[in-house]
């Protein structure tokens, strides 16, 4: 349930509420909006049914969160959350994008693909130093090695870097590198993980997974922060279904949905959604028509030397055109790309 406070509310009385829930032994959160004070009340509401809130000063009403994820809901926090990421903020007026191979595979590797997406425009630098890969046989990554390749870029570039975690156990570790913690499509339900990745206080990228509902996906992200961590960035990567012809199926309208419903940033992923370098451009340009905060891409400057999906790379011109192309729409839709 939330607790709307009255324009006039004081400081004072915004406490008293927030002494009384807690006193239930429940949290809160206090959401500051342009027009309106919420205070969030996160647990089992039951226990405040003996308390007369509606009656305490500066108290408008109380209003009950239907859905299931309660931290997510835009109920609960009806301003947009902008996650900054040094001097770097999703979910505002700029559309950002992340960019960059999507393995490790060499320091040279790395370091050219990193000063040809910050030349075009990206704003985060990616690159997976761990991949949970459908078979065991293939490329698994270069482990820490491939994070500190990572962190050395962000000193040669000034980009900040997003890269996956797949275990608990790592959270620690990555997020000595890592600027912003990606949690893959396979790993969108492992509990354990969103938790740790919670109380790291680091900013977490949350994929979809392959087969899960957006009510699946708000409460992982539900998960992370209820640990306390509200800088979440929501992944749209496409969702399995009967279709061949793509890797994906690309689904753009979670990302109109999820800003219905929620207030956390949303992200498209064109380059996994699709499986095909073709499709990568088209999907971006729609994606950023459709209302998404930014992108997350994959680019190589030899995609068919990659150790890892090299076929849904781009090459760095490709990049280039589509930057150009985004520079053109950007405008057109209220959004700044510089």
């Amino acid at each position: 349930m939330i607790i709307v406070m009255r324009k006039d509310a004081t400081e004072e009385s915004i406490k008293k509420v927030c002494n009384m829930v807690e006193s239930a032994g429940l949290g809160v959160h206090i959401s500051r909006g342009s027009d309106v004070i919420i205070v969030g009340v996160i647990g089992d509401r039951r226990k405040l049914d003996d308390k007369p809130i509606e009656l305490m000063d500066g108290v408008e009403k109380i209003v009950p969160i239907m859905e299931p994820y309660k931290l997510a809901s835009r109920t609960f926090h009806p301003e947009p959350t902008v996650v900054k990421v040094g001097d770097v903020a999703i979910g505002g007026d700029e559309f950002v994008i992340m960019a960059g191979p999507c393995a490790v595979e060499s320091k040279e590797q790395l370091f050219e693909t990193a000063e040809i997406v910050k030349r075009c425009g990206a704003k985060v630098l990616r690159g997976g130093a761990f991949k949970p890969r459908t078979s065991p046989y293939s490329f698994q990554g270069l482990g820490e090695e491939g994070l500190k390749i990572l962190a050395e870029a962000r000193e040669r570039t000034g980009l900040p870097v997003v890269t996956e975690v797949v275990s608990p156990e790592d959270v620690k570790r990555v997020a000595e590198y890592a600027d912003i913690l990606q949690i893959g499509a396979r790993n969108m339900q492992n509990f354990e993980l969103l938790k740790a990745a919670g109380k790291s206080g680091k900013p977490v990228l949350l994929k979809r997974g392959m087969a899960a509902t957006i009510e699946e996906w708000l409460n992982a992200a539900e998960y992370i922060m209820n640990e306390g961590n509200f800088q979440v960035i929501l992944c749209e990567r496409g969702i399995r279904t009967f279709e061949q012809k793509t890797r994906n199926t690309l689904d753009l309208s979670a990302v109109a949905v999820i800003k219905h419903l929620s207030h956390l940033p949303v992200l498209v992923d064109p380059s996994h959604s699709t499986g095909n370098w073709r499709w990568v451009a088209p999907m971006s340009r729609a994606a950023l028509a459709a209302g998404a905060d930014g992108l997350i891409i994959e680019v190589h400057p030899d995609p068919e030397e990659a150790l890892s999906d090299g076929p849904q790379s781009l090459k760095p011109e490709k990049f280039a055109e589509l930057c150009e192309d985004l520079r053109k729409i950007a405008p057109i839709v209220g959004r700044r790309f510089e």
